[in-house]
Formats: C-alpha cells, sequence, structure tokens
C-alpha cells in the first residue's frame, strides 16, 4: 500500500451541507501538504481525485464562479 492510499484510508472525508438526497454528491478530505481528495459519494471505494494547494484553488474558485 502506497503512503497516498493510506492516507486515504484514514482521511476524514465529508460531504457537503448543500447536499441533498446523496445521490448527486462529492465528499472532499484533507490530506497532508495542503492537498485535498475529491470523490464520488456513491462510490466511496472507488478512485479518488488529488489536487495540489493551487489545484484545490482553482476548483473553488471555479466553483464560485459558477
Amino acid at each position: 500500500m502506497t503512503d497516498v492510499q493510506r492516507e486515504l484510508t484514514g482521511a476524514a472525508w465529508r460531504t457537503s451541507s448543500y447536499s441533498g438526497s446523496g445521490d448527486q454528491c462529492v465528499e472532499v478530505a484533507p490530506l497532508t501538504g495542503a492537498r485535498h481528495a475529491v470523490r464520488d459519494s456513491k462510490d466511496p471505494h472507488g478512485p479518488a481525485m488529488i489536487l495540489s494547494p493551487a489545484g484545490w484553488r482553482g476548483l473553488l474558485d471555479s466553483a464560485l464562479e459558477s
């Protein structure tokens, strides 16, 4: 198991308080080094996207513009 896999296994995942029925949600977890992981809440054992601090900021900025 890689360091990233270990970190994802123990990550504190959370779903947005704006999520409705839970069928169209993403979950996010803070990681070391100011990185963040994002995954589909319907598939918690599936893949996760790891974002650098700049990538996380870009995602948030993009969401706020929408």
